[in-house]
């Protein structure tokens, strides 16, 4: 029982929860703030994004080391070990670190 609001000011609906449900997919800075002009992405809710660490992911809760399969906080504390379902998820639909830096030329 209670109200849960998200720390961006989105409150969450039991009933009639419509926030990312495959129809819109705008974030909710974008519903409630507006969209960014023509040319100017906007890749998660917080803006502008966090910087992901090297060979990890952005989580939601915070970056994922797929090698040490540790889910680290957005301060770099430890928060849990990944089991083989968050695991898969992760790899599969969460936002990835760059590969290549700017300075790198791409191999033929």
């Amino acid at each position: 029982q209670g109200k849960y609001t998200f720390t961006d000011g989105l409150e969450f609906e039991v009933e009639k929860w419509l926030y990312c449900d495959g129809y819109d997919r705008r974030f909710y800075t974008e519903i409630s703030s507006g969209f960014k002009p023509p040319g100017i992405a906007q890749l998660t809710n917080l803006d502008p994004p966090k910087i992901i660490p090297k060979g990890c992911y952005d989580c939601g809760d915070g970056f994922y080391n797929p090698k040490t399969r540790i889910v680290v906080d957005y301060k770099r504390k430890f928060l849990r070990n990944a089991d083989d379902d968050e695991h898969e998820w992760i790899l599969r639909t969460c936002r990835k670190a760059w590969d290549l830096t700017a300075e790198e030329e791409p191999k033929p």
